[in-house]
């Protein structure tokens, strides 16, 4: 058995790259950040954060990466950022995804929650996503 393979960019990496493909969703949000810079146009995606717990057979490697998505939107009503959050689980839960370095096994949706930002001025709806991504190395040939 090697060395256990970095897991958590590889993940977020894959996970940008469905959600930055995805038309459909591109209508939906301005775009989807890891970093945000001044100003970003309501509504978006962030890439938030990532634990990772191993998850080893007998002889690989194995994790599952628990990556946590916020979606921000100034939309009165949380009808257009559960809008978003919907295609979001349409697009990850239990659909295939290519890891770099990794063989997926699976993606599960855990959880959403909606909040209002209470912080002045107020009107930012917040939907917070988890998703559990199950990685393992790939076999040694």
């Amino acid at each position: 058995m090697t060395t256990a393979p970095e897991t958590t960019g590889p993940v977020q990496r894959a996970l940008y790259a469905v959600l930055n493909g995805d038309g459909a969703l591109g209508d939906l949000i301005a775009g989807i950040y890891d970093y945000l810079p001044e100003d970003v146009p309501y509504p978006f995606v962030q890439l938030g954060e990532a634990t990772e717990v191993p998850s080893n057979a007998h002889d690989r490697f194995g994790r599952e990466t628990v990556v946590t998505l916020h979606g921000w939107d100034q939309y009165r009503g949380y009808s257009r950022i559960q809008q978003v959050g919907a295609r979001i689980v349409a697009l990850l839960d239990h659909q295939p995804l290519t890891i770099e370095g990794l063989d997926h096994v699976v993606t599960r949706f855990e959880f959403s929650q909606t909040l209002t930002d209470p912080e002045p001025p107020g009107d930012i709806r917040h939907l917070v996503q988890r998703f559990r991504v199950v990685t393992e190395q790939p076999p040694t040939p």
